[in-house]
C-alpha cells in the first residue's frame, strides 16, 4: 500500500480519512488498564525462567562471545 502524504489531501478527505479510523477504533474491545496490567504481570512473571535476559545466556551458547584475543608481542 503506497504512502499517503496528509499535505496533500483535502480538508474533506482528511476528515474521511479520521471518520474511518474512529469507526475502526469503537469496535475494539476496551478492558481497564487494572484489568490488564495484572494479566501483563502475570504472564512475564510465568515466562521469566525462559528470558534471557533475566536467566543469562549459558558461556557454550553465546553467540556474541569473544572466540579468541589478539595478543601483539
Amino acid at each position: 500500500m503506497p504512502a499517503i502524504n496528509i499535505e496533500d489531501l483535502s480538508e474533506k478527505d482528511k476528515l474521511k480519512m479520521q471518520v474511518e479510523q474512529l469507526r475502526k477504533e469503537v469496535k475494539l474491545e476496551r478492558q481497564p488498564v487494572s484489568k490488564c496490567s495484572e494479566e501483563i504481570k502475570n504472564y512475564i512473571e510465568e515466562r521469566s525462567g525462559e528470558d534471557p535476559l533475566v536467566k543469562g545466556v549459558p558461556e557454550d551458547k553465546n553467540p556474541f562471545k569473544e572466540k579468541g584475543g589478539c595478543v601483539i608481542a
